[in-house]
């Protein structure tokens, strides 16, 4: 166990150095909480997939660790807040003295 731990700390590591080299735009908060989010969940799914298949299949514990990180990863991504991307408002603002429709309540 004590190597499969070192394993899935590497693979989370990895998965959180990935995201950022590939996509720093995508993730603003600090490195330190994205490189710790996948070094987390790399290592609680790991461990929760070693449990789940009782040590054996190292393997498919290892992927199911990586894909434990990249999913906990992705949470952090914030696409919209990309340079270049900023999004336009939805509701355009109200001009002043711009025809509004008259709100029509209904008959009780």
């Amino acid at each position: 166990m004590l190597v499969e731990s070192i394993v899935f700390a590497v693979v989370g590591l990895a998965t959180g150095l990935t995201a950022l080299l590939a996509l720093p735009a995508y993730f603003p908060a600090g490195r330190g909480l994205t490189l710790g989010t996948a070094l987390a969940a790399a290592l609680v799914g790991g461990v929760v997939a070693h449990f789940c298949l009782a040590g054996h299949y190292p393997a498919v514990t290892i992927g199911a660790s990586a894909v434990a990180s990249a999913v906990l990863t992705s949470a952090l991504a914030r696409p919209d807040l990309a340079a270049g991307r900023a999004p336009e408002h939805r509701h355009h603002p109200h001009r002043a003295g711009a025809h509004r429709p008259q709100r029509r309540h209904r008959p009780a």
